[in-house]
């Protein structure tokens, strides 16, 4: 089964499914913003990824109801902000971000941040399954999870996450918590893929591999997302580079070229891990 543009889709453990890879659309804000997703989805993309604490639920929901693609073939996702936790807080959030998107439902609904020192996630998540059950929200998932916020959400009420979208990149692979995800068979979604504050696509390993297949290093990259079976979400309101993004399905990695990329290694590029880090 595939999506837009031909892209490959992922079954969920809910039963639906997501395209492959998707279109972040942080700080794609305003009018700007809606024509920058718009083209978006003109280029094949029909996962889209926005959060309250974005401030452009407006302008993602603006271009899906101006596309010509039908609604059903469009998967909006959205994020609980913390400052929304609880399970009534939770129902609340939900209606602001239907609000401000303009639409009837989203297709997946992520908690942001687990923010340990409040300590309502498990709350947040009971709500989920509520607003699942309601039909709000088709796939409900989460973002920044370790392993044992996992587990507790699990524990409390026996559902697991759809998807848990992480800090992901050839700098920090995540390979422990992607086996721990796999376990409880949750798709990892991978935010920031290309790790725009480090100078990821410059390493030689990369050019050296984007050369050999002629493609481009960020493709290279995303490619590496992939086949490590995670599915990446890029940011880019420039359509020429969105369709370069999306481009990543005709070609291939070796498995020493997928090891190799793995070893550039070194750790968070940013400050968020999330048993201290903390978005409200």
């Amino acid at each position: 089964m595939t999506a837009g543009a031909g892209i490959p889709t992922l079954e969920l453990n809910d039963g639906n499914r997501l395209p492959a890879i998707g279109l972040g659309t942080y700080g794609l804000n305003g009018d700007e913003g809606a024509a920058a997703v718009g083209a978006g989805i003109d280029s094949g993309y029909r996962l889209l990824d926005t959060a309250l604490n974005y401030g452009n639920e407006d302008a993602v929901g603006a271009a899906v109801r101006a596309s010509s693609v039908p609604r059903e073939e469009l998967f909006v996702t959205t994020k609980l902000p913390g400052r929304h936790h609880g399970y009534d807080e939770t129902l609340r959030s939900m209606e602001e971000s239907l609000g401000n998107l303009g639409l009837d439902h989203v297709d997946l609904y992520l908690i942001h941040w687990p923010n340990p020192s409040v300590d309502k996630f498990v709350d947040s998540w009971k709500a989920f399954v509520e607003l699942r059950d309601r039909g709000l929200v088709r796939s409900i998932g989460v973002s920044n999870f370790t392993g044992a916020h996992l587990q507790r959400i699990i524990d409390a009420t026996g559902v697991a996450p759809a998807v848990n979208q992480i800090e992901l990149h050839p700098y920090f692979p995540q390979g422990e918590q992607r086996a721990v995800d796999a376990r409880h068979g949750i798709v990892t979604e991978s935010w920031s893929p290309l790790a725009t504050q480090g100078t990821l696509v410059g390493e030689t390993v990369i050019t050296d591999i984007a050369a050999a297949h002629g493609v481009t290093p960020n493709q290279v990259v995303l490619r590496w997302h992939v086949q490590i079976g995670a599915l990446p979400v890029p940011k880019s309101g420039n359509p020429e580079r969105q369709r370069e993004n999306l481009d990543v399905f005709g070609f291939e990695l070796s498995d020493d070229e997928v090891t190799a990329i793995s070893g550039l290694e070194r750790g968070r590029l940013w400050d968020a891990d999330p048993d201290t880090h903390e978005e409200m």
